[in-house]
């Protein structure tokens, strides 16, 4: 079995400027997001207890999809989140959170490389519902660079019909 390095995030994410909406451009396949899904977008605002409330939306057919969660910085790092979307009152338990890691943002804040440190969650985002394809490649080949195996990757469909 061999082992990764550690993954390495942005040194010094300015949370204020991350906050604000994304859109998925990419990502790895999980259960929690269909592979259906499209016009999949992320709101992320500022909680009166300093943690970040988040709002992802996707479209699956005509129906808009909606998961409520809240993230918190793990050690003070703004760029090491853990994610939970369990109902407040279960967001107590253990093992209920996943870990969101900044690991490459543009810097005016346009793109960003999200992933886990076990490599298995991936997410390029962008402010806007595209991206061009040297900006794409650019931030997949840094993703390839710390372990990630994009063979599975699948390049989330925008159809115009945003959900943010």
């Amino acid at each position: 079995m061999t082992t990764q390095p550690d993954l390495k995030t942005v040194p010094d994410l300015k949370l204020p400027r991350y906050l604000g909406t994304w859109y998925e451009i990419a990502r790895l396949p999980m259960k929690h997001e269909p592979e259906g899904c499209t016009d999949v977008s992320a709101h992320y605002s500022l909680k009166d207890n300093g943690h970040v409330a988040v709002v992802n939306r996707c479209r699956m057919g005509n129906e808009i999809e909606e998961a409520d969660g809240e993230a918190c910085p793990v050690d003070n790092d703004t760029a090491r989140l853990e994610v939970s979307f369990l109902p407040k009152g279960l967001r107590w338990l253990p093992f209920t959170k996943g870990d969101y890691w900044v690991i490459q943002i543009a810097p005016d804040y346009s793109v960003s490389l999200v992933g886990s440190p076990d490599r298995k969650f991936l997410w390029l985002l962008s402010r806007t519902p595209t991206l061009d394809r040297t900006t794409q490649e650019h931030y997949l080949a840094q993703a390839r660079l710390q372990g990630f195996d994009l063979t599975d990757l699948i390049q989330t469909p925008h159809t115009g019909h945003p959900t943010a």
